[in-house]
């Protein structure tokens, strides 16, 4: 049996790749934290004696963690409270494969969550594994539970599909920009910063679960949405945070991590020209929600 200090000092050397990998899978530092945790676990309990390399044998249980943990985010229609904002998302130039350089290097940061959520978890798993860590296909299939003919598919059709979909970064990080300047203009009570924002026909529609009874469900104006914001928003942005939703910037409020309120923010032209108010649960269920920033308390 190893000796557990060697074993120990051995995953250490590991720890930074492990987090890494699962960090670029799940988007989520908690959530990369868990899964090296849980690696760990695992190879403690575990026979290593005939394990030749146990770099692989350490991400190929990390991974296998990920995709679990994918799968039941999936089902459950879930994404995690706690993304990272975007400049700490790591630089894809430091994949193992060079030649898969040029895949994604325009689709860092926001660009590259959106099109990553929009994949299966297999093939995330694929597409993350190979393209960003070099992982040749026969681990990849004992993973995914597939033939390495079939992981190899998959990390092209998960290829295909970021490519053929990239969104245009700056229009989103400008349009990401401008709801992070509507939250701040809320929360410090700023009536003329959110005139500035909104466009002069901006229409702000709400469910009754989260506006007073007496007030209109749909709002149309930029006096008129601003000054409503104002004095029924301001108290709820302590824990509002950006956030992508359904591929767009928006925010959400969500008290101790427990989603209440998502508001889609829709920006033509650096003008809000749209915004829903959604508190229904069954219409909350239904939102593919990634959080980026810390955004509040």
């Amino acid at each position: 049996m190893e000796d557990p200090d060697w074993l120990a000092e051995c995953f250490e050397a590991h720890r930074g790749r492990l987090r890494d990998v699962a960090f670029r899978m799940l988007g989520s530092r908690a959530e990369a934290d868990d899964v090296v945790q849980e690696t760990w676990l695992r190879l403690s309990r575990a026979r290593t004696e005939d394990v030749e390399n146990l770099g692989g044998w350490l991400t190929t249980v990390a991974a296998r963690v990920c995709l679990d943990m994918l799968r039941t985010r999936a089902a459950r229609k879930e994404q995690p409270l706690d993304w990272a904002p975007v400049s700490a998302i790591p630089d894809p130039s430091s994949r193992v494969d060079p030649e898969q350089e040029a895949l994604t290097a325009d689709a860092v940061g926001l660009a590259l969550l959106v099109m990553l959520d929009r994949l299966t978890p297999a093939e995330r798993i694929a597409f993350v594994l190979h393209d960003m860590f070099g992982v040749p296909f026969a681990e990849i299939a004992g993973v995914v539970g597939r033939s390495p003919v079939a992981a190899k598919k998959l990390a092209s059709r998960a290829r295909t599909r970021v490519r053929g979909g990239i969104v245009d970064h700056a229009d989103l990080t400008r349009r990401w920009e401008i709801v992070e300047a509507f939250l701040a203009a809320v929360r410090e009570g700023d009536l003329q910063a959110l005139l500035v924002l909104l466009d002069p026909d901006v229409v702000r529609r709400a469910d009754p679960w989260v506006i007073p009874a007496a007030e209109r469900s749909e709002v149309r104006s930029a006096r008129a949405v601003a000054e409503g914001t104002l004095r029924y928003g301001r108290t709820a942005t302590r824990f509002a945070r950006t956030a992508l939703i359904d591929g767009e910037p928006g925010l959400v409020v969500a008290p101790h991590d427990r989603l209440r309120i998502a508001l889609t923010i829709r920006v033509e032209n650096d003008k809000i020209t749209e915004i829903n108010v959604i508190g229904e649960p069954r219409r909350l269920a239904e939102l593919a929600i990634s959080i980026l920033g810390s955004g509040g308390d």
